[in-house]
């Protein structure tokens, strides 16, 4: 059963890295602007074994490292679309899609009460499994 939801998991974690090389790449691209003609590091000398020497070819890595957590996400929501389940289908709508409770039981056919009910469950299941590992 610990295995069950350890997808969202991974999405959740997946998710938290993309949003951090996002960042880092968006940090480093208006460090490297500093450096450029016009920017206000631009007479300052850069040597060999500095930072803002490598950080044209850090942008190129970070960029794709994150094409390859993009890839891995595509992936696993292929993977849990293939998931059977009403609680799957719970996680994935609301955690992937973003949808609310109350969309996807209106979406599903169930009372928003049931699916209230059944999406703590599974959170309550999820927060137990976390607290034994």
């Amino acid at each position: 059963c610990a295995i069950k939801y350890h997808w969202l998991k991974e999405y959740q974690d997946l998710r938290e890295e993309m949003e951090t090389l996002r960042w880092k790449i968006e940090k480093s691209e208006s460090e490297l602007n500093r450096w450029m003609i016009g920017g206000d590091l631009s007479k300052v000398r850069i040597t060999k074994d500095s930072r803002a020497a490598h950080l044209e070819s850090e942008i190129e890595k970070l960029k794709c490292y994150l094409g390859e957590k993009e890839l891995a996400e595509e992936a696993l929501i292929i993977m849990v679309g293939h998931f059977k389940g009403l609680e799957n289908l719970i996680l994935k709508m609301k955690y992937i899609e973003g949808k609310t409770l109350k969309e996807i039981a209106d979406e599903l056919g169930y009372s928003y009460q049931h699916i209230v009910n059944k999406h703590a469950s599974i959170i309550n299941t999820i927060k137990l499994i976390e607290s034994i590992k």
